[in-house]
């Protein structure tokens, strides 16, 4: 939790490290996370703090797309922000992710 005098607990920050046998092994990427007053029945903002080259993510604000990332176009009530973060990092291991091009290592949106 990003503040802890936050009775809502609207605020979060995850971080991912980046799997084995991709571009992004060994990096560690920070991502925000921020639950409306709809949450859990609508899906979480979710946003990347460190730069990263991926298909979900816009790359001039770091915003994961919905459109782009089945896990929050198709929101259950269920998940959890750690099933966000876990499906992000499986993300950076697909084809179309492990080897693209990305940002030097360290710097943020």
């Amino acid at each position: 939790m990003d503040d802890g005098e936050d009775v809502f607990m609207r605020s979060w920050t995850g971080t991912i490290i980046g799997p084995n046998n991709s571009v992004h092994e060994g990096r560690i990427y920070t991502v925000k996370l921020f639950c409306d007053k709809d949450y859990p029945d609508r899906p979480p903002s979710v946003r990347f703090h460190s730069r990263i080259n991926m298909t979900s993510v816009n790359q001039e604000t770091g915003v994961v797309d919905p459109r782009h990332f089945s896990m929050l176009a198709q929101w259950r009530r269920e998940y959890t922000m750690e099933n966000i973060l876990t499906e992000l990092k499986r993300e950076m291991a697909a084809p179309s992710n492990r080897k693209l091009q990305q940002p030097p290592e360290g710097s943020i949106f």
